[in-house]
């Protein structure tokens, strides 16, 4: 027995207009928010010379070399501490202050521990300045 006939409901009708209106106001939130997530205060891009020689030209020259992880200097193969380099450095210093002094550091190496080096080299006292080693650019 059917007492009432049942029409067909129509779906409501959904206003897109805010919820397009939402979307972009989340849209714009997201982008804003996370463009500064990962950011880095500085980007330094290391340079690479035309002019790369394999070694510096002076026949006395102390090398002092940077890696990316600690132990981070070298003064040949043995790694020293920052006050063990320079010690080094000072001792070096006193008997030749005619020295050339090279730093080679690696790509990644912290630029904090590079300035260490550098102002060690200029503490010291030696004359000549500070060469760096780079790489020549690949064809």
């Amino acid at each position: 027995m059917q007492f009432a006939i049942r029409r067909r409901r129509r779906p409501p009708t959904v206003i897109m207009v805010p919820l397009i209106d939402i979307l972009l106001a989340l849209l714009m939130f997201m982008v804003a928010t996370s463009t500064f997530k990962r950011q880095p205060a500085i980007r330094l891009t290391l340079p690479v010379s035309r002019e790369a020689k394999a070694s510096p030209a002076e026949p006395r020259t102390l090398t002092i070399q940077i890696d990316k992880a600690p132990p981070y200097f070298y003064l040949g193969k043995r790694a020293v501490s920052p006050k063990e380099l320079e010690a080094a450095l000072k001792a070096a210093a006193l008997a030749d202050p005619e020295t050339a002094v090279a730093i080679r550091a690696d790509r990644q190496a912290p630029w904090g521990e590079v300035v260490r080096a550098m102002d060690a080299v200029k503490a010291a006292g030696f004359r000549k300045p500070i060469a760096a080693f780079t790489r020549s650019p690949e064809k």
